[in-house]
């Protein structure tokens, strides 16, 4: 197994991005937010688009529906100055536990990975677990050198900020 690490390390807590096997790469993190915030924003639209695309790619959120339950769909379009019209990505929800775990397939192409992301709360913090199981070593390989993984510290930067965000209001 090897271990890959981000470009970039996020001000707060590390994001830790793992080659577990041929197949799946496992990120982890822990955010100073309770559970049930950190499920909300995985889940509610309007808080995922404040959080989930990079600004550093320049990828803008341009929509996102999310029938967030066991066999509901999703499908989030994104745009790019770069490119000509807008690129989607959808899939379903295959499990839905709120606040714990939320499981699903990226249909973008038939190299698409099932995400699952775990939340475990200790004392108002939450560890997430986060499993992206690819269909061949090749897919896997792909997403890596795409550098697709390395959006997730500035990612979860901007999830803090908006969990603190959420916390106080």
């Amino acid at each position: 197994m090897d271990e890959t690490r981000p470009d970039r390390e996020p001000a707060g807590t590390p994001t830790e991005v793992t080659r577990v096997s041929d197949r799946e790469l496992r990120i982890t993190r822990t955010f100073d937010a309770p559970a049930h915030l950190v499920f909300a924003a995985w889940t509610t639209p309007e808080l995922l688009m404040r959080w989930w695309a990079p600004a550093s790619f320049g990828i803008q959120f341009v929509s996102c529906e999310a029938d967030v339950r066991t066999g509901g769909r999703y499908r989030f379009v994104f745009s790019h100055p770069d490119m000509e019209g807008s690129m989607a990505f959808v899939g379903r929800y295959l499990e839905v536990v709120p606040p714990h775990k939320l499981v699903w397939t990226n249909e973008e192409s038939e190299d698409g990975s099932v995400t699952s992301v775990t939340l475990t709360e200790k004392n108002g913090s939450t560890l997430l677990v986060l499993s992206d199981l690819y269909p061949s070593k090749e897919a896997l390989d792909a997403a890596i050198a795409s550098g697709s993984q390395g959006a997730y510290p500035e990612q979860f930067e901007a999830l803090d900020i908006l969990l603190a965000a959420e916390k106080s209001a």
